[in-house]
Parts: structure tokens; C-alpha cells; sequence
């Protein structure tokens, strides 16, 4: 046997000592609150007695306190299981493990479970081993899974490291791994298997040998149904979650298809009031409904709170507080495998939320294994700052631009485009077209439209790409701003009101080798460097990059008459090639739907 298995039995003996015996005690028993059973979906006046990192049981425990026993009176209160995030993305918040979970523990999630697909699309399996890495440091659970493709679409985009099954065995038996994430190389179902087939047969065979060595397989099927989704479902091995629903009547299609839905919620992707009307309105069974926030901002975060926002918005839709619990604790542990946390019931990890308003999911204090990690929205214990080495750093490797390699130009004097319409809170976009002016040959942005101009640049010395079109939506008057941030491949994505501004920002960011930057008439007026991996920081704290990224904002908003809340993150997906209806990569304007890439320019 393993020792950690040996390590279990002799812990789960002493456990059976401290219940039967009239000498052993429990350490802790958390006494006279309301216990949230997510088994039997009630709540009801309980103790819990918890000895080491695991609950001894639940009820009456009078007879295993002992003198040195610590008796905390929590009457009133309820006592839930710690809450689990089922897709997230640490890059989004720009936040190393350690940030992050400093700042969403104190909200009552104990386990995280990550898709470093942004950190592997620029980096490789050298940027997920070294945030694998990180994950053994933290106190909570952090479980990452791994793309099995990269790029999602190689036609259509540029990654800074191509991967594909060649890698799963090395990815997939590194600790804190536990599967494969969103399978995006197949959302576009029915263009990929006509366009790329080659690329389905890669991904069946990773998925094929994940599921052999019993790993999870996350799927990624945006408005699919019928055949198309069948065929998703068919590619993740049969068993597979969907973060990327939308509509009611694509939760029902999926709930009935055996799909687990991720319902989002995030800072600018938020889907759950649509999907729960699949529960509460045609009363489908919850148990494969689960809450996940996919992206979150560090302010967020800190403001609002991590999973406990979450059912409290979830709850504001009508669903009853311990079923909307239940969807960030029995249920994602099921679908993980998670036998050992999730519920409250002997054995299990004491990881415990004790919430003191259960309709606004006011969290007062928080246990992981046994231990009091916070305690009135504060971390109580200590989380060391973590860097990052050298190998994950300096991902830019090309070199600047000049304003000519942004221009789209056009012999014509007005010129009809092609235009990407940004939707907010949503990873979908729309498109549009529109007649613009051509000056001196160039086609120029139009501010009185609100049609301004989009490119992302290759980042990575592979081609030196630059794909150029036009966006409506951000309602900017003057400047431009960059970022490295770019779903999912993360070349630099820039949009402005002036070729000027938006070259310079671009050079801004290459100069830094990585992170954002906002220009205006000529000059940078602020930038936050993000070196590792183009994507986040582990020189700034989590408070220090909230209040950062806040500053970006409000610069944004009042110096360039930004309009759309969360610009930088709302930029950063009108790059996602996955995700319909039009997006811009490195290779152009990208036609999703169709799975092309289209001249900006209508002819």
C-alpha cells in the first residue's frame, strides 16, 4: 500500500478509538448550530465533533468532550459543508494559488478546482507543472485540470505552445491533476469533425486514456443539441460537464442528456438566472446542476465575496437556500469523485462554512481539515507569498510595432466592415457592419458610432501575425489600451479610438513582457505588469491587485469614456475562437460559426 493509504487507516483507527472508547476525545465540537445535511436536503439543530482533520459525527457528542476539548457555541447559526468552485481560472484574476485563495476562503470555499488552459495555451505543459507546483502550498484544495489541446483551434489561431495527446501522459499523472478540462477542440462540433477531423480523433484519444486511469473529463458545447451535442458528449468518454450554457432551453437539453451544467456566475460571464430556470420552472431534477464562476476579479472578490456570492444570487432566483448549497458541495463532489468531502458525515475532511445569515450567505467562519483558517471575512492564518521561477516568465518574445502593422486599409473613400459586436456579461458576441470613413487610404475608427478599432498581435515569435477588425460596444471616446490577456491563446488584444494610441500601448505591453496598459493623446497613462506568463503577477498581494485593477478602470472609464464595466476582461474574450459568433485572433477576424477566417472589409 501507498503510505498515504496507510496514513489514512491509522487516522480513521483512532477516529473508531475516540467514538468507542470512554478515554479519547474529540478536539473540537462546533455545538448547537443548524447542520445543513446536502444528503437528505434539511437543516436541523446538530453538533459537530471533529478529531484531526476529519468529523467524527453528527449529533449528539456530549460523551466525547473532554476537558481539553474546545466547545465552540455556534446556536443560531448554520453549519454547511465548504464550498467547492467547479471551473475557475486563476489567470483570469490575474492572482497566483495563493492570492486567490486568500481572498476566497474567508468566504467559505475550501476547494477549487482550476482549468490552467491560459497559462497552457502560452506556456505549455512547463506553465501548468509549475502552477501544479504552486497548488501543494496552499491550505485549501486546489485540483487542477488540464487542456488537451492547444489551441483550441489551430486554423483559426496562435498559441504560444501547441499541445495535444502526445502530453497527456506526463500532465495527467502530475500531482494535484485530476483530469482534462474544457474540451473546447470539439465545441464547434459539426465544423471541426467537416474542417479538422484529425483534431477529434487527438482528443478522443486523450479523453480515452484519461477516463482509463480514472480521471474527469470536462466538456465545452456552447448552443449545441442533437447529434452535435451528442457527439460532445460521446468525445469527453461519456461523462461530462458543460460551463458554457446560456439559454433554458439548452440547461434542459443537457440535464437531460446526463450533462453536468456548470451554471456561471462570474464577474462578467453570468448565465445562472437563465439556467436555473431549467429547475425552477420546468422542475428538472438539481443534482447534476452545479455553480461554478469560470472568472472572477480579484475586487470581486474581495468586495463581494467567492461561491457564498454565488447561492446567494442563485437563492435571489427563486431556488431554496439548501438546494442552491447543495449545488456547491454534494453536487460537484459527486461529479469529481470527491469521497471525502462535500457532505457533513463521519469521516469525512472537517471542511466546514459556518454562515450566520443563510438568505445573504454571510460567512463567519471557516474550517478546512479541522483547522480555523478565517473568521469574520479574514484569513486567520498564514499564506505565504509565492514566486513563480524564471522558466514561466518572459513569454514575450517579439518585438514592437509600428502604427503601419495595425492600419486596415482600403483604396476606396468609405468602406463597408465588418464589425464584432461586444455583448456584456457574456462570452457570446454579435456582428455587425457598418460604412466608415477611409482617410489617406486608411480606414478610420468612428467614435460617433462607437465603432472602434480591435487587433491582436502574436506574442510569441512563432509568425508575428496581427489580425485587425472592428468592435462596437465599448463606447470609448478617446485612448486605447492593451493586454496580454486574450482567451485563450493570449497574443496582446488592443482596441482604441486612434491607430496612434493603440500602437503604443501594444509596445507598452512587449516592453514590459506581459500585462496591460492604457494610452491616451500620446502618452501612457497607467499599466500593471503581469510576468508571469503574460497573465498574472506574484510581485502584487491580492488586495494590492484589486486596487490596481480598479485604477485601470476608472481610468479607463473617466479618461477614455470606457462604458462597459470590467473592460479588460470583456477584451480579453472577444478573442475566444470558440465561442460564437465573431471573435479576433492573430489570424483575423474569426467567423466561429462558420469556422473561417473573414476580411474586415466587405467588398
Amino acid at each position: 500500500m501507498k503510505p498515504h493509504v496507510i496514513k489514512k487507516a491509522m487516522e480513521y483507527r483512532k477516529l473508531i478509538d475516540v467514538l468507542m472508547s470512554d478515554s479519547n476525545y474529540a478536539d473540537i465540537v462546533l455545538y448547537g448550530g443548524n447542520v445543513i445535511n446536502v444528503i437528505t436536503r434539511e437543516a436541523y439543530k446538530a453538533h459537530v465533533a471533529i478529531k484531526g482533520k476529519y468529523i467524527l459525527v453528527v449529533g449528539e457528542c456530549e460523551d466525547i468532550i473532554g476537558n481539553d476539548t474546545l466547545v465552540i457555541d455556534v446556536s443560531g447559526k448554520f453549519i454547511a459543508p465548504g464550498f467547492i468552485d467547479s471551473h475557475m481560472h486563476f489567470e483570469s484574476s490575474m492572482l497566483t494559488i495563493s492570492e486567490f485563495s486568500r481572498l476566497s476562503i474567508p468566504s467559505g470555499t475550501t476547494t477549487l478546482v482550476a482549468d490552467p488552459h491560459e497559462i497552457g495555451n502560452a506556456l505549455g505543459p512547463a506553465g501548468m507543472l509549475a502552477m501544479a507546483d504552486e497548488a501543494s502550498v496552499v491550505p485549501n484544495h486546489v485540483h487542477l485540470v488540464v487542456p488537451a489541446l492547444t489551441p483550441d483551434c489551430p486554423q483559426l489561431e496562435t498559441a504560444g505552445v501547441d499541445v495535444n495527446s502526445k502530453d497527456m501522459v506526463t500532465l495527467l499523472n502530475y500531482k494535484n491533476i485530476i483530469g482534462i478540462g474544457e474540451l473546447q477542440g470539439f465545441s464547434n462540433a459539426k465544423h471541426v469533425y467537416r474542417n479538422t477531423p484529425e483534431i477529434i480523433t487527438d482528443l478522443v484519444a486523450s479523453t480515452t486514456y484519461a477516463t482509463s486511469i480514472g480521471k474527469v473529463v470536462d466538456g465545452n458545447a456552447p448552443e449545441l443539441f442533437g447529434n452535435d451535442l451528442a457527439a460532445h458528449i460521446i468525445s469527453t468518454g461519456g461523462t461530462c460537464s458543460c460551463h458554457e450554457t446560456t439559454t433554458k432551453e439548452e440547461c434542459v437539453e443537457k440535464l437531460r442528456q446526463g450533462v453536468y451544467v456548470f451554471m456561471r456566475e462570474g464577474s462578467t460571464q453570468r448565465n445562472m438566472a437563465e439556467c436555473i430556470r431549467a429547475i425552477t420552472e420546468n422542475g428538472l431534477d438539481s443534482r447534476r446542476a452545479i455553480l461554478a464562476t469560470d472568472d472572477m476579479v480579484a475586487e470581486d472578490l474581495e468586495n463581494l465575496g467567492h461561491m457564498n456570492e454565488i447561492v446567494k444570487r442563485t437563492i435571489a432566483q427563486g431556488v431554496d437556500p439548501l438546494e442552491a448549497i447543495q449545488m456547491v458541495t454534494i453536487n460537484p463532489a459527486t461529479y469529481f469523485g470527491f469521497h471525502d468531502r462535500g457532505v457533513l458525515a463521519p469521516g469525512k475532511l472537517a471542511d466546514i462554512a459556518i454562515i450566520s445569515d443563510l438568505k445573504n450567505m454571510t460567512v463567519d467562519a471557516v474550517f478546512i481539515e479541522g483547522n480555523l483558517v478565517a473568521a469574520k471575512g479574514q484569513i486567520v492564518i498564514d499564506i505565504p507569498k509565492y514566486v513563480y521561477p524564471n522558466t514561466v516568465k518572459n513569454s514575450v518574445k517579439r518585438g514592437v510595432i509600428s502604427k503601419e502593422d495595425l492600419e486596415i486599409t482600403s483604396s476606396e473613400s468609405f468602406a463597408h466592415v465588418r464589425c464584432i459586436e461586444l455583448i456584456p456579461d457574456q462570452n457570446l458576441s454579435g456582428s455587425l457592419e457598418f460604412s466608415m470613413k477611409v482617410k489617406n487610404g486608411v480606414v478610420l475608427p468612428d467614435i460617433s458610432q462607437d465603432v472602434l478599432e480591435i487587433a491582436c498581435v502574436e506574442r510569441y515569435g512563432r509568425n508575428g501575425n496581427i489580425g485587425k477588425a472592428f468592435v462596437k460596444g465599448f463606447g470609448m471616446t478617446s485612448g486605447a489600451f492593451a493586454e496580454s490577456v486574450a482567451h485563450d491563446t493570449h497574443n496582446i488584444i488592443v482596441v482604441g479610438t486612434n491607430i496612434e494610441d493603440m500602437t503604443l500601448a501594444v509596445n507598452r505591453v512587449i516592453q514590459m513582457g506581459g500585462g496591460l496598459a492604457i494610452a491616451d493623446r500620446g502618452r501612457i497613462l497607467d499599466e500593471l505588469r503581469l510576468p508571469v506568463g503574460g497573465l498574472i503577477t506574484d510581485e502584487l498581494t491580492g488586495s494590492e491587485v484589486s486596487k490596481r485593477i480598479k485604477e485601470l478602470e476608472h481610468i479607463a472609464k473617466t479618461k477614455l469614456g470606457c462604458k462597459v464595466h470590467a473592460p479588460f476582461m470583456h477584451l480579453s474574450f472577444l478573442a475566444l475562437s470558440t465561442s460564437p459568433k465573431w471573435k479576433i485572433t492573430d489570424k483575423g477576424l474569426i467567423d466561429v460559426n462558420n469556422f473561417r477566417v473573414l476580411d474586415p472589409i466587405k467588398e
